[in-house]
């Protein structure tokens, strides 16, 4: 087959396409001149070597060499400070950044060398150091080695400070030296006030101190302003007062914002030194004023301020008045609103402009970073009218950077506030359902604190004094569900790993309908592994807090048909995965009572990867089987390896099981006796731990039965009770009936008959009356009607006799010998006439009255 032309032009310019490329390649290689330039004489010594890579080597020889010197340093001091370093300061006249910053770090690790004799070397060294200072690079070499001469003041003796640097700083200090030289000097004179007694410093070191807070410069005001705390602390709490405090008063009122901030930071940082004379009249209208002035005119120092305002007021709360405690206090309030507008109960930010606005979202943030101190300030009793408003408004900002440093330092507002944490109930459940993962992240560093806390009645309650949170389930399956959707697993790690706490906040039942179905169902559908792991732990806490047995068995029955019985090879490992889980958390009794055996069925699986995993978790498993009680098991597990070893082809797996199999058999040999006892001890705990809730499940089911016993008892009564009361009814309804079917003449004479004999012969039924309490039974003489003088019984027994009696007097008018003992024993009481002859006149009564009663309904129903 021909190639077309346009098939060949296009060949010849990919060929000249690659000639392009090659080109830098043969240009980048070193020619034979260069490359013997870069040869070394093999039979150098490093001393000599080092000298002549320092005179004729290139720059990357050079460097190579400063970086090697400490070694050289430590082999032979003498000849390398001899030979190398003069040689080293030649080159740094010349070096550039690279070099030089390696130098610095060289120096500093020889200084810092104990090998070195300091007393010989050590001022050639600074020599060096102290040169390189004024390097014309000022923001990269000359702060490099500034911070090499600041860390070797911590290890130079006290005289060799006093002489090699402190002599040269008087000079480097005055107005004509550079600002970078003045600079250095006052962060020198700040590191060295550390190092001498109080004496010396305020003898030799204060008089170039109050030059340099009295310089031209406002770098240079601002940078000896920050180092008075150094100063301060180095002379002592006595000459504080006298000396420090009245510069930090000029210096509050200086023209310079920075030198401004530097001495309120500074002031701030020195609360602790000065007495409560001094805090009340100097310090707090020192602060205000700042503060005021700041607030109307200086945004730029306002984040700074913000960000000291809770250490401000906690170091000076002991020495307020109450109106100055409520100043500050009122202070902070406006700080936490600052570019904000409230509409509708809800702040929204005003139209700045965009660098005012970011001033503003981190005078808010510190506000937020503050809040914890705040509550300590204002004191918790008080912070439902005093606080309660501001963080409502820190947790609804606009911005996620304020919400989000809430939600950080939340836990610590719910420690503070104690038995008072229901107050913040509704903002906790907002943080949690914030559109923002970043706000949620947030509070999961410490949910789980959070949490326990916000559920508790304060210190000294006990584990059942529990509270509900409003809306917490749903804001929690909410939080579960955002994460979920979105790709930041890690938060959802996270997320899934708080979600262990829950068995201690909230009941068990909410646990398994709300929470562990969906755990499940993370283990058998997620796909990022540290999820599932998690999801697999959370399941296990949830499984092991669990006091239901019917769900726990539910529970273990899913997790080994869709996890070690499952189609999905990625469920059988999670299934293993959950194994090493549960032998953490459960006992060895409980985890080879239900996810032993299914794990050794494993070794069967189609999947080499599974069998691997499952070879490599063996000596676990075999530690967890307990002789002589599960022996059985023990025979199963050598049953596996055996068929591995003579069945197994993977090449990987025939190796693991090799392996193991020696591992098992030194099990019991190599392993101490404290870690085997310390083991056992723990898992006798585990054990003790799930008898006690067995224990606790077979009471609360008792006690659930026995309520579920007397509601049905008081139920019952109540409908006998309405049963009784509309016999009642019915009887004397059709009485009343059949009385007025009469002729009135006649029954209005036979009532009051009735009347009469009734009321005439109630004193000589006294006895029977009395001995018989459930049933009371007026007789009326001549008239059989019962509606109005009888008062029948409520309970259950009289009742079952009332229908025993109607039913057999309905039947057949003599009644049965052997239902009467029934009717007796539910209606008599134990008087001692009763007992004698008074069974068998109370039956005749009765069956008298009964049978009138019938004999007269029949009548009336016929007239």
């Amino acid at each position: 087959m021909s190639a077309s032309p346009s098939g060949l032009l296009g060949h010849m310019e990919d060929l000249q396409d690659l000639a392009i490329i090659e080109r830098p390649i043969r240009r980048s290689l070193k020619t034979a001149e260069e490359i013997d330039k870069l040869t070394v004489d093999e039979d150098l010594n490093d001393i000599e070597r080092a000298v002549y890579l320092l005179s004729s080597g290139q720059d990357v020889q050079r460097a190579s060499v400063v970086v090697n010197l400490p070694n050289l340093v430590r082999q032979n001091p003498a000849e390398t400070f001899r030979r190398v370093v003069p040689k080293v300061r030649e080159v740094l006249h010349v070096a550039g950044v690279e070099l030089q910053l390696a130098a610095a770090s060289s120096f500093l690790t020889i200084l810092q060398d104990d090998i070195v004799l300091i007393q010989t070397h050590t001022h050639s060294i600074l020599q060096i150091v102290l040169l390189n200072l004024d390097h014309r690079d000022t923001a990269v070499v000359s702060n490099a080695w500034l911070e090499t001469l600041l860390a070797a003041v911590d290890v130079l003796p006290k005289e060799t400070i006093r002489q090699e640097i402190l002599g040269p700083l008087v000079s480097k200090a005055q107005l004509s030296q550079s600002l970078q030289a003045r600079l250095a000097s006052c962060r020198i004179l700040g590191k060295a006030a550390t190092k001498f007694e109080s004496a010396v410093v305020k003898k030799e070191l204060l008089p170039l101190v109050r030059s340099l807070c009295q310089d031209v410069e406002y770098e240079v005001r601002s940078c000896m302003c920050r180092q008075l705390e150094n100063i301060a602390r180095g002379i002592g709490m006595e000459h504080t007062k006298a000396v420090v405090l009245p510069e930090l008063v000029e210096l509050a009122q200086d023209e310079g914002s920075t030198v401004r901030l530097a001495a309120f930071d500074t002031v701030v940082n020195l609360l602790e030194m000065f007495d409560s004379d001094d805090r009340t009249h100097v310090v707090f209208p020192l602060v205000k004023t700042f503060c005021e002035k700041c607030f109307k005119a200086d945004e730029a120092v306002l984040a700074s301020l913000s960000f000291q305002y809770g250490r401000l007021c906690h170091g000076l709360s002991g020495s307020f008045s109450e109106e100055q405690h409520l100043w500050f206090l009122e202070f902070y309030k406006k700080l936490s609103v600052l570019g904000l507008q409230l509409e509708n109960g809800h702040c929204e930010s005003q139209a700045y402009p965009l660098e005012l606005e970011r001033k503003y979202e981190t005078v808010r943030r510190n506000c937020a970073y503050n809040f914890p101190a705040m509550v300590l300030f204002a004191d918790p009793k008080c912070f439902l009218a005093e606080l309660y408003p501001t963080l409502s408004s820190l947790c609804h900002d606009p911005e996620i950077s304020v919400r989000r440093t809430v939600a950080d330092g939340f836990h610590e507002v719910v420690k503070l506030l104690g038995p008072n944490v229901h107050y913040v109930h509704k903002e906790l459940v907002e943080l949690l359902q914030d559109e923002s993962l970043e706000v949620l992240d947030a509070l999961l560093n410490s949910l789980q604190e959070t949490l326990e806390l916000a559920t508790s009645r304060g210190e000294g309650a006990g584990s059942e004094s529990k509270v509900s949170v409003p809306d917490l389930i749903p804001a929690l399956a909410a939080a579960e569900q955002k994460a979920a959707a979105s790709l930041r697993w890690r938060i959802y790690e996270k997320l899934l790993r708080s979600y262990a706490c829950l068995p201690r906040i909230i009941a068990g039942d909410q646990i398994y309908f709300r929470f562990l179905q969906r755990m499940f169902t993370i283990v058998t559908t997620t796909n990022v592994l540290p999820v599932q792991r998690e999801a697999a732990r959370t399941l296990c806490v949830f499984l092991r807090y669990n006091r239901k047995q019917e769900q726990r068995q539910e529970i273990i029955g899913k997790v080994v048909e869709q996890l070690a019985q499952g189609k999905s090879y990625w469920n059988r490992l999670r299934y293993l995965d959950l194994c090493e889980i549960a032998m953490e958390l459960f006992s060895k009794s409980y985890f080879c009572k239900y996810f032993l055996v299914p794990a050794l069925e494993l070794v069967n699986d189609p999947v080499a990867n599974v069998r691997y995993k499952l070879c490599r978790m063996l000596p676990r498993l075999k530690a967890c089987i307990r002789l002589p009680g599960d022996k059985h098991l023990l025979q199963q597990l050598e049953f596996c390896v055996r068929k591995l070893l003579c069945r197994e082809k993977d090449k990987d797996v025939v190796a693991t099981v090799r392996k193991i199999v020696l591992d098992l058999d030194k099990m019991d040999i190599t392993e101490p006796y404290h870690k085997r006892h310390e083991r056992d001890l723990l898992d006798q705990k585990k054990e003790t731990e799930e008898i006690l809730l067995l224990e606790m499940e077979q009471l609360e089911r008792q006690q659930t039965d026995g309520k579920l016993t007397i509601d049905k008892h008081t139920e019952k009564k109540r409908r006998d009770s309405k049963t009784g009361l509309s016999v009642t009814k019915s009887m004397s309804g059709s009485t009343s009936g059949a009385t007025l079917s009469t002729s009135a003449g006649k029954e209005m004479k036979k009532a009051k008959l009735a009347r009469s004999r009734s009321l005439s012969s109630h004193p000589s039924t006294s006895k029977m009356v009395n001995s018989e309490k459930t049933v009371k039974v007026k007789e009326s003489g001549s008239c059989p009607a019962m509606g109005k003088n009888t008062l029948l019984p409520i309970n259950d027994d009289t009742l079952r006799s009332h229908h025993f009696s109607t039913a057999s007097t309905s039947m057949s008018p003599i009644t049965s010998s052997s239902s009467m003992p029934v009717l007796i024993r539910s209606n008599t009481t134990n008087s001692t006439e009763h007992r004698t002859n008074g069974p068998k006149d109370t039956q005749s009564r009765k069956l008298n009255v009964q049978r009138k009663s019938n004999s007269f309904g029949m009548q009336s129903g016929r007239d």
